[in-house]
């Protein structure tokens, strides 16, 4: 049985949205409704986006969306990953400041049965679930790669990026009152790893991870490690088990501006927030190429 995907991506910058979106259209047991981007350069992100929708033969709305966050500046001014798109076909022309719409309407129609998957900061769905209050409440529930909840692993830092990159946001999408959300953090996607050359040979088949690799060029000159955050939260709306998850109750730092975006999780049986506290490497990566057999 398919499950109902609208996905919020920051793609262009850090290489494992891509890595999460060919996984979504490979996998077929996701009817993926729809893309929204957001940060610096959106429509160059929703070109990334479809550079992969092409390719997999499906036409998936993509919608531009904020480009800055709700109060403060923004950290994220680059689609890098952009350099690509000359090798491959393109949608050039998208809607304009409709990503909040497109998202709350696709809600409506399929009341319950939709998961909103989001591997970004939070500023399109905090507006909207700021424009219509209904909008939560109508969700099959949110599912987020976002987060540092244990802060147990040396070297991370306790700031998330997508918790972090608009705060404001942050807090508005975890104080809605959603029948299901569920946070995969850094504390648990860092855990996650490939090393470049293994990295460039299991991208090096398939005609959807061939392009993803095209954009790894660029992250590849700032980073020496893929990691799989992204990737994780989407596999894990398909089979749970790839990760244990735990109850509880998700605060964001508004006040400390020394670590503001903080996220405070605070277990609870009947507290609303699934965050992920363990996770198998093993199935997860079974489980993901799995889709591109």
């Amino acid at each position: 049985m398919s499950v109902k995907i609208l996905l919020d991506t920051d793609i262009g910058s850090d290489i494992d949205d891509a890595v999460c979106l060919a996984y979504l259209l490979a996998n077929p047991e996701c009817e993926l409704l729809g893309i929204t981007t957001v940060t610096g350069e959106p429509v160059k992100r929703a070109m990334l986006a479809s550079v992969l929708c092409k390719i997999a033969g499906k036409n998936i709305p993509i919608f531009p969306g904020a480009t800055q966050p709700l109060i403060i500046p923004q950290l994220q001014l680059e689609a890098k990953q952009a350099k690509a798109l000359v090798k491959y076909p393109h949608q050039r022309e998208f809607p304009d400041g409709a990503a909040v719409e497109f998202l709350r309407k696709t809600i409506m129609k399929y009341p319950g049965e939709v998961v909103l998957l989001t591997i970004a900061p939070l500023t399109n769905v905090s507006l909207l679930f700021s424009v219509d209050a209904e909008i939560p409440s109508l969700l099959k529930g949110v599912v987020s790669m976002c987060g540092n909840f244990l802060r147990k692993i040396p070297g991370l830092p306790d700031t998330e990026w997508n918790a972090m990159a608009d705060y404001h946001a942050s807090a508005i999408v975890y104080n809605a009152k959603l029948k299901m959300h569920r946070s995969v953090g850094l504390d648990v996607t860092s855990q996650v790893t490939m090393e470049p050359e293994e990295f460039k040979e299991s991208f090096s088949e398939h005609k959807l991870l061939k392009p993803v690799l095209d954009f790894s060029v660029e992250f590849f000159k700032e980073w020496n490690m893929v990691t799989f955050h992204d990737p994780l939260a989407a596999v894990s709306v398909f089979d749970s088990s790839v990760c244990v998850f735990e109850n509880g109750t998700v605060e964001i730092e508004l006040s400390d501006q020394n670590k503001p975006g903080l996220t405070y999780w605070r277990k609870d049986k009947e507290g609303r927030h699934q965050v992920a506290i363990e996770v198998s490497p093993k199935r997860f990566f079974e489980k993901y190429f799995s889709v591109f057999k």
